[in-house]
């Protein structure tokens, strides 16, 4: 089964290399004689400091016409290509408010250790430490999107979500939110996941402007999630309190997965350090195009906890959070969000 990504609509770039393009609605080479003789001097003071003189200079314009030449989807930031991150469903457990519970509204949600609850409870989740660290990309401005919010959000050791499945409904463990740095970097420490019938292991994840945009879902300009590697997750799966997530990964693979189907998890794998003992180092750069309209990819329903029927592991979305119940006129989850946690 295939998950239906797309892109959003394309709105014009509103920069280039750091300078405000003057006709936004045209390609950088139709940007008129003064940018370009602008862009040609920039390009001569730092080939100049260099080194590499006329010559050096006339290769660098070609080897730009390649690089203005890319689709959409990717950006030169610096001196490597970062692709843009796909968007994917929030499934139905975000506890954004998008689906009943809002934790985004609650005091402390702005943490960086989000291994116990907080507000109305203080339990921890158990399993192998894990420190994730997302770091951030805005590719118009092709910087460090210093000052986004990113609100990160995934299952226990047993393959439950916090404030939805049946026990742990008054939890809010495994969810937080940081404010990336001037380097774009989030860290949060955590717990391994599970996998869970139906998915390949994950981490899900919503990035917003700022952090006075989380308490409203739509302000998300990218919805994403993160893979976790095989050789991994076998290792983690055979460590105790773990058993039942290794018969779901034997059951799964990234080409059969509803959501990383389509390509394999090719921008979304994440890179892996450490050891049982001393807990995992995971980390993922995030490409984000600000300039385009997000719009979260559908999949399949089905995919349910360990233990259960592939339904939703627990049950309903409750109508509470821990700190208190959601506002009033809480919106439904859109058809577009389906059951695919």
């Amino acid at each position: 089964m295939t998950e239906a990504r797309t892109t959003g609509t394309q709105r014009p770039k509103r920069a280039y290399q750091g300078r405000p393009l003057p006709r936004r609605s045209e390609d950088v080479d139709d940007q008129g004689l003064a940018f370009d003789i602008t862009t040609i001097l920039d390009r001569r003071r730092v080939l100049g400091m260099l080194g590499l003189g006329a010559a050096g200079l006339g290769l660098a314009a070609c080897g730009d016409g390649d690089t203005t030449s890319s689709t959409s989807s990717s950006s030169t930031t610096g001196s490597s290509a970062l692709t843009e991150i796909p968007d994917e469903t929030a499934g139905p457990y975000p506890g954004d408010g998008s689906n009943g519970a809002n934790v985004l509204t609650v005091s402390g949600v702005v943490r960086s250790d989000i291994r116990s609850s907080f507000a109305t409870s203080t339990t921890t989740a158990e399993g192998i430490p894990m420190t994730l660290t997302l770091n951030i990309t805005d590719m118009v401005e092709d910087a460090p999107m210093e000052g986004a919010a990113v609100y990160i959000w995934h299952c226990n050791r047993d393959g439950e979500y916090s404030l939805y499945s049946s026990g742990i409904e008054n939890e809010n463990y495994l969810r937080g939110v940081q404010v990336a740095d001037t380097n774009g970097d989030v860290t949060f420490t955590s717990v391994f996941p599970a996998c869970y019938s139906g998915r390949w292991p994950h981490v899900h994840f919503e990035v917003y402007p700022d952090v006075a945009s989380i308490s409203d879902a739509t302000q998300a300009v990218s919805t994403s999630q993160l893979a976790l590697p095989q050789d991994v997750c076998d290792t983690v799966y055979a460590t105790t309190g773990y058993e039942q997530s290794a018969p779901n990964l034997a059951a799964v693979t990234l080409a059969s997965d509803n959501v990383f189907s389509d390509d394999s998890a090719s921008t979304q794998l994440a890179t892996v350090t450490g050891d049982t003992t001393t807990g995992y180092n995971v980390s993922l750069k995030v490409g984000v195009d600000t300039s385009t309209t997000p719009t979260a990819g559908s999949a399949p329903s089905g995919g349910g906890a360990p233990g259960g029927s592939g339904g939703a592991p627990g049950g309903p979305p409750p109508s509470g959070a821990p700190g208190g119940t959601p506002p009033t006129g809480m919106p439904t989850m859109p058809t577009d969000r389906p059951a695919s946690a």
